[in-house]
């Protein structure tokens, strides 16, 4: 897919982060989108700023992908009215971490909802029709780095994300004799609103020092155009899977050329990530003392 002229994408996640950025720079190509979100005003706003700059959305609709009604309707009334599309890209995710004793179990099945079945709706939905059109064809999902590491107090997201990657890996190869490429994109730090609204089970994510901690990843944070340019990039060129920063490739090519470098790095990030809690332990307590 040499050219995103007149391609019809159907884009979740479009109104905030990797997704705005994305359906911005497709509509810039001359893609026909067809998009989606859970925030209802955002996702105005967003279609149009395309509309406005001479892109075209025929259809979007605000609505939550962890509901697979939902996801459904949305799709029967776009195959109905517009016919299957070109590319599916599943962008839309959420955020919540925590050691695993401090994980209630609506938190996992909130990540799990909206990561993993979100995509697997839409998947289940809109993949089938383009099989069926026999036009071939691109699907994006976007996993994380979270879906290639062992990344400390990351149990419930990277179950989610390497979940999507497995589906990926799987849709890689079946989707093949169907001409329909598959993209898994594993991005590292994206300055998206994920990063003002991430939960963190155990920890006061307004405290000062999460303050300090969001300062020091925005400042080696990529910003969300520079992600959505590596995803066009990584359609263009049929890759299967597509990085949005160097460390998160060179993290990659170690994980696999290295195992015991790797282990030893995750080991010490582990010890680092719970001597955080112990510090924000002892401080919810002393401020607990204080108050009696």
């Amino acid at each position: 897919m040499k050219s995103l002229k007149q391609k019809k994408a159907f884009i979740t996640g479009a109104a905030s982060g990797i997704g705005r950025a994305t359906a911005i720079a497709m509509a810039r190509e001359g893609s026909e989108l067809f998009l989606t979100d859970i925030n209802a005003k955002a996702l105005e706003a967003v279609v149009a700023e395309i509309v406005n700059a001479g892109g075209k959305v025929s259809v979007s609709r605000a609505l939550d992908i962890a509901s697979y009604e939902a996801v459904r309707d949305y799709a029967r009334d776009i195959h109905r009215e517009h016919g299957s599309m070109d590319l599916v890209l599943n962008i839309a995710g959420i955020a919540i971490w925590g050691a695993v004793e401090n994980m209630e179990h609506r938190q996992w099945r909130q990540v799990i909802d909206v990561n993993l079945m979100g995509p697997i709706h839409v998947m289940e939905c809109f993949v089938p029709e383009m099989v069926r059109a026999g036009r071939g064809g691109h699907l994006v999902n976007v996993s994380s780095a979270a879906g290639l590491f062992g990344l400390p107090w990351h149990a419930a997201y990277s179950g989610s994300k390497f979940g999507l990657r497995g589906v990926s890996e799987v849709l890689r190869f079946d989707l093949r004799r169907h001409n329909i490429d598959v993209s898994l994109v594993c991005p590292g730090g994206v300055d998206t609103g994920l990063v003002q609204t991430i939960q963190i089970a155990g920890i006061d994510t307004g405290a000062p020092f999460m303050s300090k901690l969001r300062a020091a990843f925005q400042a080696h944070a990529i910003s969300p155009e520079k992600a959505a340019k590596a995803i066009l990039s990584g359609i263009r060129a049929r890759r299967y899977l597509v990085f949005t920063s160097m460390d998160i490739r060179i993290g990659y090519f170690f994980q696999g050329k290295f195992p015991i470098t790797y282990d030893i790095v995750m080991r010490i990030m582990n010890h680092v990530m719970y001597k955080v809690m112990q510090r924000q332990e002892r401080r919810a307590e002393a401020e607990r003392e204080a108050t009696r």
